[in-house]
């Protein structure tokens, strides 16, 4: 049994060319970068840009018709659905401005991104750790420039779960999206603290202990360093809720 192998031995499934397709094309959507009711390439551009057949091409729109993404219409083409209906795509929309469903969204992350730390560390290819250590130095870049990072943050994250070569790892974070990440100026948790250079420094050395221990190969460390890193970005939002309170006077929210 392939459980009985020696480690050396383990061949890691990789994702099917379909399954890569349907991916970027979902991101894109969930993104917003393809809008509803945006008509898809056609088959045979699809064909020439992912350098794929044309049966790869339809299973994948075929997913993504099946997750509630994309429409066919008949002698017209495939559009982008003007409300996807899939579960994760409508998370962001319900996500208000409360520090309560930031909290709820690092919750989510944990279970999420702690194992695909691990998995990572256990599965990435040279391109895919390339493409960490880019998003990692890119942070750092605008740190530096004193300019927003809440990209270059949410990429580092999002290269990590497209490193464990399972790509609903990606999709459940790219649903997610940007409110995942808090030190950007464009985020609808984002406070004087949580912008400060201090606070984003920190992070960048949470980030560090990540990328080295996947750089490694050490997935138990990759995973004990992500569990650190969204441990403690939960720790700064109880703070910031422990911070209201010390501000809070009596009274001077009852007319609100």
């Amino acid at each position: 049994m392939a459980a009985d192998l020696p480690a050396s031995l383990k061949v890691e499934r990789k994702p099917k060319l379909s399954e890569r397709v349907a991916s970027t094309l979902r991101s894109q959507i969930i993104s917003g970068e393809m809008r509803g009711g945006e008509k898809l390439p056609t088959e045979s551009q699809l064909t020439e840009t992912f350098g794929v057949s044309r049966t790869v091409v339809r299973e994948a729109v075929a997913n993504l018709a099946a997750d509630g993404l994309v429409e066919s219409r008949q002698g017209a083409g495939v559009f982008v659905c003007e409300r996807p209906v899939m579960a994760f795509a409508s998370i962001t929309q319900e996500i208000g401005m409360k520090i309560s469903h930031a909290l709820n969204v690092i919750e989510v992350r944990m279970g999420l991104e702690i194992e695909s730390a691990g998995l990572a560390a256990a599965r990435r290819n040279a391109a895919q750790e390339a493409a960490i250590h880019e998003a990692f130095f890119e942070f750092d870049r605008l740190l530096a420039l004193g300019e927003a990072t809440g990209r270059s943050d949410f990429m580092f994250h999002r290269a990590i779960a497209a490193a464990t070569n399972n790509p609903f790892y990606v999709e459940v974070l790219d649903a997610l999206g940007m409110r995942a990440i808090p030190c950007d100026i464009t985020s609808p948790w984002g406070t004087e603290s949580i912008l400060s250079r201090e606070y984003q420094v920190m992070l960048q050395r949470e980030h560090l202990a990540i990328l080295r221990a996947i750089s490694a190969g050490d997935a138990d460390a990759a995973r004990a360093a992500m569990r650190a890193h969204l441990s403690e970005s939960q720790q700064r939002y109880r703070e910031r809720l422990t911070d209201q309170q010390a501000e809070y006077r009596f009274g001077s929210t009852a007319a609100r």
